[in-house]
């Protein structure tokens, strides 16, 4: 590994501003958000970039990409940070590729849009919005690029219809392998399967085009209860709301009382926030007086969307963490359990208590716990299946989504495994500890 020979090699190509050897750049694309979980803090640091690149377009990114496999230097793909688990930590150190200037939003067309990889989720919809569509999901941190989102996600605002990111969401990617003429690789439909939610261990994707749908009113909605009880009553009602609604989320009153003052949502109270169109509010609402709950407000425009999504999904326990540092961690945990048998999921964990997403077919959400040790994380694992709740756990950074298809890929994508190193393990199955 020659990294002083690369970082000439990468001036040469990049210009100087678009490489780092600094010890505050390096230290920057070396960490992620996993002190979110309490598990991963325990072993960081994970590991330190040598250098940084900053590739400004799809094609230096190729070409930064190209550089670093001449040199037999690792790659860590990097794009907002915004990842919980430290999948964007270089743990075998190398180059940390940041590409966060790659951010142009290159063609809208009916139905799709095409930007780099750098470009947020937040500048994508409003692309989008200027023609009258939308993104068919983003994530719950919106200011997260296209393809950290498209590398690190599963699904998130705009699930509840359109299930995950393999479902249709992506329709082609230029991505590129880890060889010495390294170039962008054209693919499309189906043969985009192999590059999604593997951290860049196949693949580095440098350009994306995914779906887009017909712009909706959507409506910010709130609503709260005397007890959570009576919020999980209507769970799997409001998922069923046409128009489909965008994101419906539900917690105890804990989190009202850990979030900063708001109207709509109540101290002390069980709250519910949901994303609608502006069609299925009376029915939203009928819901929620049928269950004894009352309408806290309804609210206008995209900041509002924006702020109910920065409350779904692992932003609860963000909350609650800041809270009560040190205190919480969480498991991610799907099924009909969730509602039908609340208190038992709730005693799997000392403090446990559960954040829940409507979705189609099952309800999804973490369960959330007081933190002693990883092994009692883990042995709740066990509890939790017996009473028929499925889970994953998200407390380490392996692939998990088609792993051995992930494998078998970067044998011919990364023949000298210099890409995320660390991340793809050989026995993925054993690494994960999910049940879905």
């Amino acid at each position: 590994m020659t990294v002083e020979a690369l970082e000439t090699e990468l001036r040469d190509l990049l210009g100087d501003k678009g490489v780092s050897v600094e010890f505050a750049a390096r230290e920057k694309a070396s960490i992620d958000g996993a002190r979110l979980s309490p598990v991963i803090s325990e072993q960081l640091p994970l590991g330190f970039a040598d250098l940084v690149a900053y590739p400004a377009d799809a094609e230096q990114i190729a070409a930064a990409i190209g550089a670093a496999v001449r040199h037999g230097v690792p790659i860590t793909p990097r794009g907002k940070g915004t990842g919980n688990y430290g999948q964007a930590i270089p743990m075998a150190g190398g180059l940390v590729l940041d590409m966060s200037r790659a951010r142009a939003i290159t063609e809208v067309g009916d139905g799709f849009l095409t930007a780099e990889a750098g470009a947020t989720l937040v500048s994508i919809e409003q692309a989008a919005n200027k023609t009258g569509q939308q993104v068919l999901m983003y994530p719950s941190t919106a200011q997260s690029s296209i393809g950290g989102f498209i590398s690190g996600g599963s699904g998130g605002t705009g699930s509840i219809k359109h299930g995950m990111l393999h479902h249709g969401f992506v329709l082609a990617l230029d991505v590129v392998h880890a060889l010495p003429d390294a170039r962008l690789v054209h693919v499309e439909g189906e043969a985009a399967d192999p590059f999604i939610h593997n951290y860049g261990t196949a693949g580095i994707i440098a350009r994306a085009t995914v779906a887009l749908e017909p712009l909706q009113e959507w409506h910010g909605f709130f609503a709260s209860f005397d007890t959570f009880e009576q919020a999980l009553s209507v769970i799997r009602p409001f998922a069923d709301l046409e128009p489909t609604p965008r994101l419906v989320s539900a917690d105890l009153a804990t989190l009202a009382n850990a979030l900063p003052a708001d109207p709509g949502i109540p101290a002390d109270r069980a709250s519910l926030r949901a994303i609608l169109d502006v069609a299925s509010i009376e029915a939203a609402t009928a819901l929620v007086l049928a269950a004894g709950g009352r309408v806290d407000d309804i609210r206008e425009g995209p900041q509002t969307s924006m702020k109910i999504s920065m409350m779904s999904y692992n932003h609860p326990v963000e909350w609650l963490q800041k809270s009560e540092p040190n205190k919480y961690f969480h498991v991610e945990v799907s099924g009909d359990a969730l509602v039908d048998r609340i208190d038992e999921v709730h005693a799997v964990y000392r403090g446990g208590m559960l954040h829940i997403e409507a979705q189609k077919g099952r309800p999804i959400g973490m369960l959330v716990g007081e933190y002693e040790s990883a092994d009692e994380v883990f042995a709740g694992f066990d509890r939790l299946a017996a009473l028929g709740v499925g889970y994953h756990n998200p407390h380490q950074w392996f692939v998990d989504y088609e792993p051995e298809r992930t494998f078998e890929t970067a044998k011919t994508t990364d023949p000298h495994h210099l890409l995320n190193p660390g991340k793809l393990a050989a026995k993925p199955a054993v690494a994960t500890g999910s049940q879905v």
